[in-house]
């Protein structure tokens, strides 16, 4: 079963009215873009998420620089919005990108089974000719009961033992400029986990800006083995998560996002640092 449905999936599912649509539009650089967007005009009976405020926490000393929240705030903020572990949710965002694959990754952590991802998001929607609206539904908390999938994630532990341990890999989503150690325009410290692999998450979408087809996904990770643990990172947690989707796409089972990525990696001061190819 695909994480990645398209435009006349959803549409049938908006239709049959059992099925929570999730905004998840994101501008890092505008802190009011989404709950604007949204406003101006989202897909009908969608909920907005905020994503700042509803899928980060606070830095701490440890972590990185977008930690994930507590399972039990997680759980009321999806509950809120009438989300329970048997709801079936599709999260969008304005294309293809990290907000809409963070969502869907944290809402399958905290156990919610169905979750998927509308390819090409609300452009995707509006090029189809599809309606939009700016009325806002009435919402209708629900309980959510949070079963945490520890499975899905790895701390700086785990990472540490995977550097020489045989059967996992580390996958690295940053662009290759980041990766090599050549700059580090949002950290500290420039560089990568050592025996870390890039795989810019960029790279699992077509030149249109749509996921590639998981046939296409299995030969970009051709390099990984299937039976392999893979963990995957980035600068902060976020954009590790379409690589994340894309891995599960390709058909491999066991992947695991480390969740505090470069930011938290180097917070820890006797950590090895890599730079250049490996």
């Amino acid at each position: 079963m695909s994480n990645i449905v398209n435009v006349e999936w959803v549409r049938s599912k908006i239709l049959a009215g059992d099925t929570v649509i999730a905004d998840v539009r994101f501008s890092p650089k505008e802190p009011l873009y989404g709950k604007e967007a949204y406003e101006r005009g989202h897909l009908p009976g969608a909920v907005f998420v905020d994503f700042k405020r509803d899928l980060t926490d606070s830095p701490q000393e440890h972590g990185g620089r977008s930690p994930i929240p507590s399972s039990e705030d997680l759980a009321k903020t999806f509950g809120n919005l009438g989300i329970d572990r048997s709801t079936t949710v599709v999260v969008y965002e304005d294309v293809n990108g990290p907000a809409a694959s963070r969502l869907w990754w944290l809402l399958k952590y905290v156990g919610v089974e169905d979750v998927r991802i509308l390819d090409g998001g609300y452009e995707a929607w509006v090029q189809a000719g599809q309606p939009v609206t700016s009325e806002q539904p009435t919402l209708t908390s629900r309980t959510l009961e949070p079963i945490v999938q520890e499975h899905l994630l790895a701390d700086v532990n785990a990472v540490r033992a995977a550097i020489k341990a045989n059967g996992t890999k580390l996958v690295d989503s940053r662009d290759s400029n980041q990766y090599l150690g050549l700059e580090a325009p949002f950290d500290p410290i420039a560089g990568h986990i050592p025996s870390a692999l890039n795989y810019f998450w960029k790279d699992g979408l077509e030149q249109t800006g749509n996921w590639k087809s998981p046939e296409e996904l299995k030969a970009h990770f051709a390099g990984l083995e299937r039976e392999e643990e893979i963990i995957v990172y980035c600068g902060s947690g976020i954009s590790a998560t379409p690589n994340v989707l894309a891995l599960q796409e390709a058909g491999f089972t066991n992947v695991k996002l480390y969740a505090g990525s470069w930011s938290d990696w180097i917070s820890y001061k006797d950590n090895p640092i890599a730079v250049g190819e490996e």
